[in-house]
């Protein structure tokens, strides 16, 4: 049986769902702990001490944000991708594996066509 949750802006989500949580994508991860019911994983950082843990949905509830919005469209990652490509806090290989994670076509080859204008 898939475990879900349902997101504050009403959307149901399992552990295979990427979404965007504080302006990045993550995703959903529950946790066997008697602290903790789940935890959301930064799809570059996960794992590496940056994830969010979370004690219950109403915990989320309370930090969930305007830049957060859940699941995106296809074209509406690649629109957060080339935003991000202008941000200096991520690095070009980040946004490269977020491209390749997210499977848009926003990756290395189309950076090159829209910078010589092809």
């Amino acid at each position: 049986m898939t475990r879900t949750l349902t997101l504050p802006n009403g959307e149901e989500v399992t552990e295979d769902d990427i979404i965007l949580y504080d302006g990045y994508p993550y995703r959903l991860r529950f946790v066997d702990d008697d602290e903790y019911e789940f935890e959301l994983s930064p799809l570059y950082w996960g794992n590496s001490g940056m994830d969010v843990p979370f004690p219950d949905r109403e915990a989320l509830v309370e930090q969930w944000e305007g830049d957060s919005r859940g699941t995106l469209t296809d074209e509406e990652w690649n629109g957060w991708l080339r935003e991000a490509r202008h941000n200096p806090k991520f690095s070009d290989d980040e946004l490269d594996e977020l491209a390749r994670e997210l499977g848009t076509n926003d990756g290395l080859l189309d950076r090159l066509r829209r910078l010589f204008g092809r």
